[in-house]
């Protein structure tokens, strides 16, 4: 059963109207060295400051993982956001096999 919880609670617990959502996405990558990777990987991090979004990722040469959310306190990542990363990703020439989450709960995962 769920619990009644009044409107400052939901905010203090982003939860209801306060849920922050965001996305996974994985890729492989096709670079040679870490200079053009360091350059792909900034024109990556322009794309979701445009988009006022921020990451968390991982990876090396070979492939790149991570999570991406808003970068506003109780802003979330919506589905144009989704689809506008993937088509980028999808642009790039060293980037194949991407691979995108569906939006959920970027504090509690459901």
């Amino acid at each position: 059963m769920k619990e009644k919880r009044n409107r400052r609670l939901r905010k203090k617990l982003y939860l209801g109207e306060f849920a922050i959502k965001g996305f996974e996405y994985s890729c492989d990558l096709d670079i040679n060295s870490e200079p053009e990777f360091d350059v792909f990987f900034e024109r990556f991090l322009d794309v979701l400051e445009e988009r006022k979004l921020c990451m968390g990722s991982g990876g090396d040469l070979t492939s790149l993982t991570g999570f991406i959310c808003s970068e506003l306190r109780y802003g979330s990542a919506t589905n144009d956001d989704l689809v506008a990363i993937e088509a980028w990703l999808n642009a790039e020439t060293v980037v194949s096999n991407v691979v995108m989450g569906e939006l959920v709960d970027a504090n509690y995962g459901e």
